[in-house]
């Protein structure tokens, strides 16, 4: 079968490696029907080391199951479902607690013996922990949205629920990424009455206008905090998504949020220290966040895609085949294009 794999920075190649099995009773066989790159396969397409050995790639997916190991029970073949960016096995203690992404068994797609979701088909470790079953055939207009709930779309809802975003409150969202798209459906969800996008791409800024943002920051640094300030008479916002995982964008974050208020951080750091610990911590401003628990969301976002409610599946503006991934990955990388889908 193809599948996509990443052999260093820039080097994405799809090539036929051996075919997806099923090797626990456990497992589901997935032929994979929809896909996508996410925001976070940019940082290693951009420094990941020479790798002879190469990383699959791909945690983002909807499929069909084409077959179960003996144990499975909660999904048979001819089901279309999809898949959160890791498994886990649905039992254990921090499952439990709406943690699957600590979840003791479970693991990354491309990691752990699995293959990525770039490509034709993939195995499913537990398949009754982790795939969730869609109401929908495989070719069904909603797919853009129900693919988002994956991953991008649940990981703007986590930033928004970090943020403790409440009715009637002003938001802002750092970065107009997939992500911070979705954390302006998602705010905006949660009863936000305002919401400021910073971000500096039209097409992306105009976008979250549409989605429900009310006013565009674009400027950076030290003159964002001071627009934001200006846009909220000097008070700053009261709950903060910061999506994008720069050192910047996090003290930006804690530069615009008024005292007692939150931010919520779902962007990968590319830092260590926390910047603006001292802010934060005199203004009394809660930091939260981390990797979102997608398994945890998809039940309660689902049923607003299915019915039109929400469409988040709007982040996409281009579909491609799987031959076509490497560019998918450049066209990501120049920002020419918000979040490529995928039809292996």
């Amino acid at each position: 079968m193809r599948a996509t794999v990443m052999y260093g920075a820039g080097d994405v190649r799809v090539e036929e490696v051996p075919d997806a099995s099923i090797s626990e009773p456990t497992d589901a066989l997935l032929r994979i029907t929809r896909a996508c790159i996410c925001g976070s396969d940019l940082w290693p397409y951009k420094q990941m080391p020479a790798d002879s050995e190469g990383a699959p790639m791909g945690h983002e997916f909807i499929g069909v199951v084409e077959d179960v190991g003996v144990e499975v029970s909660t999904v048979a073949a001819g089901d279309v479902v999809v898949a959160p960016f890791m498994f886990s096995d649905g039992t254990c203690d921090f499952c439990g607690e709406g943690l699957h992404t600590s979840c003791r068994k479970g693991g990354m797609w491309g990691r752990s013996g699995t293959g990525g979701g770039q490509a034709e088909a993939v195995r499913v470790p537990y398949a009754d922990g982790t795939l969730v079953k869609l109401p929908v055939a495989e070719d069904d207009a909603l797919m853009p949205g129900l693919l988002t709930l994956s991953d991008v779309f649940c990981t703007g809802h986590h930033a928004a629920v970090c943020a403790r975003v409440r009715p009637g409150q002003t938001v802002a969202v750092v970065g107009d990424g997939a992500v911070g798209l979705c954390g302006v459906i998602a705010a905006k969800r949660l009863g936000a009455e305002r919401v400021l996008i910073l971000g500096r791409h039209t097409d992306r800024t105009d976008l979250a206008l549409e989605l429900g943002a009310a006013d565009v920051v674009a400027e950076r640094g030290k003159e964002g905090v001071e627009r934001v300030r200006d846009l909220t008479g000097g008070e700053g916002v009261h709950a903060v998504l910061e999506c994008v995982g720069l050192e910047q964008a996090f003290q930006t974050a804690i530069g615009i949020t008024r005292p007692g208020g939150a931010v919520g951080r779902v962007g990968v750091p590319q830092f260590d220290s926390l910047p603006g610990a001292g802010l934060s911590f005199f203004h009394n401003i809660t930091v939260s966040g981390g990797v979102a628990p997608a398994r945890a969301y998809i039940e309660e976002l689902m049923p607003e895609v299915l019915e039109g409610d929400l469409q988040p599946g709007r982040v996409f503006d281009s579909e491609i085949g799987l031959a076509d991934v490497p560019g998918g990955y450049k066209a990501m990388d120049e920002r020419d294009s918000i979040k490529v889908m995928i039809r292996p």
